[in-house]
């Protein structure tokens, strides 16, 4: 178990009498980037919240860092070390982008009400350190030269990758990525690719459900597979690829 950084055992979810999830199982070592697939209404949405606590699971277990994280509050899931994005984006949109990822840090921080309102020199090199990482986690994904413009005014893709910082900025273990390409052109797309791609040589370990079938076998080292709530398949990405299960589920026919 050294090397797996989160194992979930028996997840199952239901809405009503929908079985969202059923029995479902697997594990993401440490050091990779994790995918999860699957057809319109296969669960990934619902398993995703489950571990990033927006949902609580009927059974099942979740380890995460060697602690126990089945249905904690996501303001706990966060300070575990799981930061999430969303497909809908969440900014404030009346913030400038460097005052959303200065949110982000200010999870890590550790100071009191009496700093706050005398700030005091503990404070004031806390905020000069938060505002420094703010800048250094723009200039990381790219957007250096935005640090004052609202958020409402970044392009669609820019937006994503703000929303990204703004998760990084929590100093997660582990960055849950929910349908990050979605909406955006192929252009985005590649610039996207290719900030994961550096996230993933930096070590960042990384969650991430996506439509785009393509985008996830170029960028996981590692795929899961549900179909109606249940998993049918979890291999490398030139397995997943040519598994007939995975085959059916997506195209509707046996390979």
């Amino acid at each position: 178990m050294n090397d797996v950084l989160l194992s979930a055992k028996g997840i199952n979810k239901s809405f009503g009498g929908l079985q969202a999830l059923q029995n479902v199982s697997f594990d993401i070592p440490k050091h990779c980037v994790y995918g999860i697939i699957g057809p319109n209404g296969a669960g990934k949405t619902s398993l995703f919240n489950i571990l990033t606590g927006l949902y609580q699971a009927d059974s099942g277990g979740i380890i995460f860092n060697n602690d126990n994280i089945i249905n904690q509050p996501p303001h706990q899931i966060v300070k575990r070390g799981i930061a999430r994005t969303f497909q809908n984006i969440r900014l404030f949109n009346s913030m400038s982008a460097l005052e959303n990822v200065m949110i982000g840090c200010h999870t890590q921080s550790s100071a009191q009400l009496i700093g706050a309102v005398f700030r005091n020199a503990k404070t004031r090199t806390e905020e000069r350190r938060i505002l420094e990482n703010s800048q250094e986690l723009l200039q990381y994904v790219g957007l250096k030269n935005t640090g004052y413009k609202l958020a409402r005014e970044l392009s669609y893709g820019d937006q994503r990758r703000l929303e990204i910082a703004r998760a990084l900025a929590t100093k997660p273990t582990l960055l849950a990525l929910d349908e990050p390409a979605a909406g955006m052109n192929p252009s985005e797309t590649r610039q996207l690719q290719g900030l994961l791609e550096q996230l993933r040589n930096d070590k960042v370990n990384i969650l991430l459900i996506e439509h785009d079938v393509k985008f996830v076998m170029n960028l996981c080292q590692r795929v899961l597979v549900l179909d109606y709530g249940q998993c049918i398949a979890e291999d490398i990405p030139s397995e997943i690829q040519k598994n007939p299960k995975v085959i059916e589920a997506y195209l509707g026919v046996s390979a």
